[in-house]
């Protein structure tokens, strides 16, 4: 597998925005606990964003680099699918 996919910013910017919404989750659960919420807040909110904010990139990696490389934008495309799960994980678990 070529490191070059992985260097490419299309590769990193999910990955980043997975780890950002991961942190404001947990930290939001440190600072706040996991009860429910008559509204939504910022940590909320923030979270929303930096998953779907994913999508655009990550259609725009697939389109260009699974022509080119497709056993290496696969693995990608995998490592970004399971960030976007393990960042949702905790939502999931604790019904947030």
């Amino acid at each position: 597998m070529s490191a070059n996919t992985f260097t490419r910013p299309s590769a990193l910017v999910p990955l980043m925005m997975s780890l950002v919404a991961l942190t404001i989750v947990l930290g939001h659960i440190m600072f706040f606990g996991t009860a429910r919420e008559a509204d939504e807040g910022a940590a909320a909110h923030l979270f929303q964003l930096l998953m779907a904010g994913q999508l655009p990139i990550v259609a725009f990696f697939a389109f260009k680099w699974l022509r080119r490389t497709p056993k290496d934008a696969l693995v990608v495309l995998a490592s970004q699918a399971l960030a976007v799960v393990i960042a949702c994980a905790p939502v999931w678990y604790f019904n947030l």
